[in-house]
């Protein structure tokens, strides 16, 4: 008596060559902005009206150096969340303006994020056909932050551009007389967008296990 004959049996091997990449958009990285974006809502929720700001009857010139730093306390305590919009405002302005400078600083915080800080720890950075250890990956970030930074137009546009903004906050607090202003009543030193500072550790803390895997 015949056997049956046997059927061929096809196995996923074309499948097996070709790993699935993992997606630029990791669980830390969605947490990262998901954090990011709460606390920016929160701090503009704490503004202070830019009439109160603008007020031009309420200006005069201190008297002292004394004063002025009393006023530029007083006057920081109450506009921080203004203070803080108009030197975003001045930094992002400068950067607008410099199209390449722009271009590079984003370059720069992108091959951060996908290369090393978001990038899962069992996934290693292959480019051109080598892979590259996660000590590797630190080393030529790092050097290329140094390239960016001092050896590039972007240090230069990023120190300036912060001087500028705060010279025009201690200009104005130093001026704006806070007599009028209820400082009683006032969110905590942590609220509004200083509180991204505590939300931008608890999104990068998503991320922990797996910088912690790679030092």
């Amino acid at each position: 008596m015949a056997s049956p004959p046997t059927l061929p049996i096809s196995g996923p091997q074309s499948a097996a060559g070709a790993p699935s990449q993992p997606p630029i958009a990791t669980p830390a990285f969605r947490a990262f902005l998901s954090r990011l974006t709460s606390s920016v809502r929160q701090g503009f929720s704490h503004r202070r009206p830019w009439s109160e700001l603008v007020d031009r009857s309420s200006m005069a010139r201190p008297d002292n150096l004394s004063e002025a730093y009393s006023r530029i306390r007083k006057n920081f305590s109450y506009f921080r969340v203004n203070y803080i919009t108009l030197f975003a405002l001045v930094l992002g302005f400068s950067l607008l303006s410099h199209p390449f400078s722009l271009l590079t600083l984003l370059s720069l915080l992108a091959a951060w994020s996908f290369l090393y800080i978001f990038r899962p720890s069992d996934q290693p950075l292959v480019i051109r056909g080598r892979t590259f250890s996660d000590f590797e990956t630190l080393v030529g970030l790092g050097v290329l932050t140094v390239i960016v930074v001092f050896l590039t137009s972007v240090g230069s546009l990023l120190i300036s551009a912060s001087m500028i903004g705060f010279s025009i906050v201690c200009i104005h607090g130093a001026f704006r007389v806070p007599e009028d202003l209820f400082l009683d009543d006032q969110e905590p030193v942590n609220g509004g967008f200083l509180s991204f500072l505590g939300g931008a550790a608890s999104a990068a803390s998503a991320a922990g296990p797996a910088i912690a895997a790679r030092v």
